[in-house]
């Protein structure tokens, strides 16, 4: 099945994009997918109309979803958003809502983050460009950065520089809810956090 009505030279830059910001080469998401160098290179080129079984191989080979190579957002000096209107993404044991992109210029990435008990994706360390900010709205999480380790109840806060190794867990038996601020750089902060190792 063709996507309808997408013109493929608009998916294209936006697969392209994502996969530089991931310094990922075109062999590497080729070997990931599944799929030939050349497919991959012809849909970025928009020489290619790609089927949508081939943008959710390549989607997961770049651990985003397919949205994310058709969502233009026009630049903008305010975002306003409800409840209602974030975008999340649903893991196992997490729930990831966007507070906020799109904005010109933007430095910040926004997220709240519902962590639920027993979470431990990532207990291999990350490290990322910037610096991340976390802040405990409810439950308790467990957090390590660098040599320190440390327990996040409602109220706490931790700024770091993101380029020390880092991850988080909750061993309690309660979810955990945090707001996540990360310094926006290049190869997709959020994703690190919730690719598996």
């Amino acid at each position: 099945m063709i996507v309808g009505n997408s013109d493929p030279s608009d998916v294209g830059p936006g697969i392209r994009t994502i996969r530089e910001e991931l310094g990922l080469s075109l062999r590497e998401v080729s070997a990931r997918a599944g799929l030939s160098v050349n497919a991959i290179s012809r849909i970025e080129r928009g020489d290619n109309s790609p089927t949508v079984a081939s943008l959710h191989l390549i989607a997961e080979a770049l651990g985003v979803s397919i949205t994310e190579f058709f969502v233009k957002q026009a630049e903008q000096t305010v975002i306003y958003l409800q409840p209602a209107d974030r975008s999340a993404s649903e893991y196992a044991t997490m729930q990831i809502e966007s507070l906020g992109s799109g904005l010109r210029n933007q430095q910040l990435e926004p997220f709240m983050i519902t962590v639920q008990p027993g979470h431990a994706v990532d207990t291999k360390p990350i490290t990322h460009a910037g610096q991340e900010f976390v802040y405990c709205l409810e439950g308790n999480l467990c957090y390590r950065v660098g040599d320190q380790a440390f327990k996040l109840a409602p109220g706490c806060s931790l700024l770091f520089d993101a380029g020390q190794p880092h991850y988080f867990w909750n061993n309690s038996s309660e979810v955990a809810r945090l707001i996540f601020v990360f310094q926006a750089a290049s190869g997709h902060p959020m994703k690190r956090h919730t690719s598996t190792p």
